[in-house]
């Protein structure tokens, strides 16, 4: 039996939930690492793709194009968490490979944006196909208020990560609970 357990046992109520959400607390988060990791290799095997795949990053790129519609290189820049340098340099190898066109806005003559062409679309749509049996399977047998559950927690989880201090302190703030 594992020293947690029988922490828990000998503990008072209060204390084993304490305890149990600790603990879980600590296995969230290495899951969460496990999770941030893996994306990060799925980014690192981008070097490694030949000249017609998309990238992780490119797919990103396609994806806001999607979503939003046409965007100026800098707005897709920021939604992106890109540099606007690279974002072009990507638009441009996009563009060559006719899945983005790149023209004068309509509405100021004097910005470029970049939008998805049918092209485009279908490459998103055959990558999310590929993907949707994967994620499918993956959270097969899991209930409709786990996975509301776990897209609460992910959300919380992505606010956090997006308001953490810039110096990268992972320290709370005085008068701060851990937990919070």
């Amino acid at each position: 039996m594992s020293s947690a357990v029988t922490d828990n046992r000998k503990a008072g109520p209060k204390q084993a939930s304490t305890v149990d959400r600790e603990t879980e607390l600590i296995a969230l988060g290495m899951a969460f690492r496990r999770v941030f990791r893996s994306f990060n290799r799925l980014r690192g095997r981008d070097t490694h793709l030949g000249a017609n795949e998309l990238s992780h990053a490119q797919f990103e790129l396609l994806l806001e194009l999607s979503e939003r519609g046409e965007l100026p290189a800098g707005e897709l820049a920021a939604a992106a968490r890109l540099t606007p340098a690279t974002v072009t340099q990507m638009l441009d190898h996009l563009a060559v490979q006719g899945h983005v066109e790149r023209v004068r806005s309509e509405t100021d003559r004097r910005v470029v944006v970049s939008r998805l062409t049918p092209q485009g679309q279908s490459r998103i749509d055959a990558k999310r196909e590929a993907w949707q049996s994967r994620w499918e399977q993956a959270l097969k047998g899991v209930d409709v208020e786990e996975l509301s559950a776990a897209t609460r927690v992910l959300e919380r989880l992505g606010a956090m990560v997006e308001d953490a201090p810039v110096s990268g302190g992972c320290e709370p703030s005085a008068g701060a609970s851990p937990a919070a």
